[in-house]
């Protein structure tokens, strides 16, 4: 379940982030579930996938050093 994501993985979540917004990546704690879904269909990606990156992003954006 915690595996690294596979390369197909990799490829999708590299076109969900090639077509977001600077501001959606700078404000990526503050996206709801639909504009994850969104960004996800728009890039014709697995948006559980997706939805499953950005919140490792967030947390690890948010990490306390």
């Amino acid at each position: 379940m915690l595996a690294s994501p596979r390369a197909d993985e990799i490829e999708q979540l590299k076109k969900a982030v090639a077509i977001m917004t600077e501001s959606e990546i700078k404000n990526a704690d503050k996206l709801s579930d639909e504009q994850v879904k969104k960004i996800a269909d728009d890039a014709k990606t697995d948006s559980a996938i997706f939805a499953i990156f950005i919140n490792g992003y967030v947390l690890h954006c948010k990490r306390v050093s």
